[in-house]
């Protein structure tokens, strides 16, 4: 089976567009995870739901780091300091390394803060590590987005849910961000049909990190997979 890969392709999204010839996809699709504050347990769920559907491609949907320690909300005082905060959050998501050395990450609002805080701070670019350096994930591509197979893969931040992004974009759209929200939603035309879906999340609700949340709905414990070269996406809930 060839695995040639043709050229990436730069979209008017800024998305990446991957297109691998005579391979069949299968994605994983790992949600929001805010180390060092993910659930316990999570991970081997996405382990298993990895080997039960032989998945060759992972995407994590973004905010794989929390960044409490420089939110720009309420930090919690008793909380850990950013030097250790961060020391753990890459220990953490070593383990996620281990377990999936190569994959994409789709950067998030919390993945942006110290980078959107050193350009406010007018630090140029260049006494900037990068994503992979810092987290000691360097078989990982971050990315604002990325398509594969007709399937736009994308955090979600700042534009509303899947359900309603994807029917002004005409493009099968899987999200993140939204702990609360995990569905599969389609929509079928003469010549077509697409789906909106919202991934769920892998978060701690009880750690301090997540108190802003104290009195929002119950997060959703999931992760997802696109079959099928993005004609059949699923959602797979982890038993708590």
């Amino acid at each position: 089976m060839s695995k040639e890969i043709r050229p990436r392709l730069k979209g008017k999204m800024g998305d990446y567009i991957e297109e691998l010839k005579n391979k069949d996809r299968r994605v994983l699709v790992i949600g929001d995870l805010h180390e060092p504050f993910s659930l316990d347990g999570y991970l081997e769920h996405c382990i298993s739901i990895k080997e039960k559907y032989n998945c060759n491609e992972i995407l994590f949907i973004g905010d794989v780091i929390d960044s409490h320690f420089s939110s720009f909300h309420e930090v919690d005082p008793d909380g850990m300091g950013g030097g250790d905060e961060l020391d753990l959050a890459i220990n953490k998501l070593g383990r996620w390394v281990k377990a999936f050395p190569k994959a994409t990450v789709t950067i998030g609002n919390h993945g942006r803060i110290i980078a959107r805080k050193a350009f406010s701070s007018s630090i140029p670019k260049a006494w900037i590590k990068s994503m992979n350096d810092v987290l000691k994930a360097p078989g990982w591509k971050f990315t604002d987005s990325v398509v594969f197979d007709n399937v736009l893969y994308i955090h979600g931040d700042g534009a509303g849910q899947a359900r309603t992004r994807y029917k002004k974009e005409l493009i099968s759209i899987v999200q993140g961000h939204w702990h609360t929200s995990c569905y599969l939603e389609w929509a079928v035309g003469r010549n077509f049909k697409m789906f909106a879906m919202q991934v769920g999340c892998g978060i701690d609700k009880d750690s301090y990190a997540m108190a802003y949340a104290k009195n929002y709905p119950k997060p959703i414990i999931a992760c997802a997979v696109v079959l099928d070269n993005g004609q059949q996406p699923i959602i797979e809930m982890m038993k708590l």
